[in-house]
Order: C-alpha cells, then structure tokens, then sequence
C-alpha cells in the first residue's frame, strides 16, 4: 500500500482517530514485543532503523555507515531480512545470481559495497555475517525487532515529515508507539530540512541523545546527464514524491510521475506499458537505483543515484569508535 497522507499532517484527521483504537492494539503488542531481551550476537552490531513504516533513507544510511566503519579499519557485513524476496536465508547475496525477487531490493544495492547476508532469522543471519568475515554487522531495518541485541542503534527520519501524526499504524505511520522506540535508540538522524524533522531532533537532543543531520546528494554525473532532458518519471519508494522533487532540484524536465508503492513488484506488462508510454512522448524514462534492480534488465531506463552527506560525519565515527 501507499501511505495515505493524514498519516502525515501535523493534527489527527477524523479517520486517524476512528483508526486510533486498532492503533492502540497494534502499539501495545509492538511495545510489549520490543521489550524482550535479544540473544547476543559473536560480534557489535548497528543498527539503521527507523521509527515509521515507508522509507525514511536507511539504505544509504547503511552504505554511509559501512564506509566510515572501513576507514576505522573494521569489516562491516550488512544484515537484511530481504524484504520482498522469497529466500528466507541466510544467505550471501550475489548480485551476478540472486534477483530482487529472490532477496529483495535493498540487499542487491548493499552487496555492492560490502559482503550482505539476508535473513529472517536475525540471529542466524548474525552468525553467518561473522562467518563472512565480519567484526561489525550493520543490520538494514530492524528497530523493532527483539530477536538480537543492538550494540548501537540510530534512528533515520525523514525531515520533511518526521514523525507524522505520532500515532501508530493504522491511524498512523508509527510502527511503534513513541515512547518505546525511543527508548532503544542510541542517536536519531534527520535526512533533509523541515520542522517535522527538527522537531525530532530536539526530542533527541532533550533525551541527551546525539541529534545529526544529512542529506541526500545526487550523483553529479547521472544528474548532469538529466539536466534539461523531458523524463517521465516513477517510483516505487516510500515516499516517491520525495524523488520527483529531486529531479525537479536538479533541472530535469520532469513532464509525467507515476508512483508505485513500496518495493512495488514491477510485472513485465507494467514495465512495457512504462516504456512505451516514454517512447510514445518522446520522453526519457528514469526511477531510483532500489527500483531498477526489480526491474527487467533490458528495459531502457536511466536511473538517478544519491548517497548520503553526513553534516557530523565525525560525530557518528565516534560512536563507531565506541562498538
């Protein structure tokens, strides 16, 4: 599904609180599940979680992460359920074999940096990261997840919209009250500006926890290449509005979007109907990096890469230093 926007408005619409009391329910599983102890992993982990359900920029959280992890000299393996792949693991992603259907989206774009396990079961995928070389897993989602104990845990909101209306799925976008989210973070970042974001980041730094900043760059080269060009854009993210508005900041002639939901499964039709809807405008086509991967490598579509800009990159090296 598509996140429904009173998710996102500051006050409680009328269906988010006719939704409040399924909330309600939900939320007190999640907190009572969230407040069991994890087993131990053979070695630190990070996790890169966020508090509301949709994107909020954890896998270039993850990659920013590793990289600071390697020039500590430590050996980051990523960890990821593979959600929207059918392998339950663990199992060492191979973007030469494995496909988005086989280990999901986000693990194809991991493995490209560093060795990436996926795993329903965290706590096997934990080990098999270490028997992959590992001395530190960043484990990509789970937050609120019990099952294996964080060593370090940071929190990724988006700053246009924070934490929405606060409330917990359905009436909102929260997958878990609050209150006990927070109480298993370890620092919260704030991708882009916005007064929800900064609203977060000084509930964190309230908590006496370390409020950082960054933001989402384009690749220079692939946005060079779109500036001026007429595109049809899509999306299948969580918020796909988010990289519409990307295109338009870096000159492209964005004349048609289409969104899909996240980690939509593209079919071959949907794919050909894009395609030829491109063509028949004479448009170019372009989506995200975690979107091309799930679709057919023959479709001729141009993609738009971002990486992560950490505002405080040593203040997050200092709390690597410490795993």
């Amino acid at each position: 599904m598509q996140a429904p926007g009173f998710w996102w408005r500051d006050e409680a619409t009328l269906t988010a609180r006719l939704l409040a009391p399924l909330g309600a329910i939900y939320g007190g599983l999640a907190a009572r599940r969230m407040a069991r102890a994890g087993a131990e992993a053979p070695c630190p982990v990070v996790c890169i979680g966020n508090f509301t359900l949709g994107g909020a920029g954890k896998t270039p959280t993850a990659l920013a992460v590793a990289g600071l992890l390697r020039g500590l000299g430590r050996r980051p393996v990523f960890l990821s359920r593979g959600y929207g792949g059918r392998l339950t693991g663990p199992v060492r992603v191979d973007p030469a074999r494995h496909g988005a259907a086989e280990v999901g989206d986000e693990p194809l774009l991991l493995a490209r940096a560093a060795p990436a396990i996926v795993s329903r079961d965290r706590v096997a995928g934990a080990r098999a990261c270490r028997e992959a070389g590992a001395d530190v897993v960043v484990m990509d989602d789970g937050l609120q997840n019990p099952s294996l104990a964080k060593t370090l845990v940071i929190a990724v909101v988006d700053g246009a919209v924070g934490l929405g209306n606060r409330r917990v799925f359905p009436a909102g976008p929260l997958r878990a009250p609050a209150e006990a989210q927070w109480g298993q973070v370890h620092a919260a970042l704030v991708i882009g500006d916005g007064a929800p974001g900064a609203r977060v980041l000084a509930e964190a730094e309230r908590r006496g926890l370390p409020a950082l900043r960054g933001r989402l760059l384009p690749d220079p080269a692939a946005a060079g290449r779109l500036r001026g060009r007429p595109v049809l854009a899509f999306a299948g993210i969580g918020r796909p509005e988010k990289f519409f508005a990307t295109l338009r900041e870096i000159g492209a002639d964005l004349r048609a979007t289409r969104a899909f939901p996240d980690h939509h499964a593209f079919t071959a039709v949907e794919a050909e109907s894009l395609a030829a809807e491109a063509a028949a405008q004479d448009l170019l086509l372009v989506t995200t990096e975690k979107d091309r991967v799930r679709l057919p490598a023959a479709l001729p579509v141009a993609t738009l890469p971002v990486r992560l800009a950490l505002e405080e990159p040593d203040a997050v090296s200092a709390l690597l230093r410490g795993l």
